[in-house]
């Protein structure tokens, strides 16, 4: 047995900060990974929209 007494649970305690470290990070990758993802989804819809308005464009001034 070790000298630091029977209540001591600074072992615990700094496992449970490290988990807690360890979570934070990992919703804050998965965060910046969905943010990152939903402005790519944004630009994607974005160049859709302009080249559907594009192809419109070329096919009424076609027919003029």
């Amino acid at each position: 047995m070790t000298n630091r007494g029977w209540y001591d649970d600074s072992e615990f305690r700094d496992a449970v900060q490290q988990a807690e470290r360890a979570t934070r990070f990992g919703w804050a990758a998965i965060a910046g990974t969905a943010g990152a993802l939903g402005c790519a989804v944004i630009v994607v819809v974005g160049l859709c929209v302009v080249a559907v308005v594009a192809c419109l464009y070329v096919v009424v001034a076609m027919d003029h």
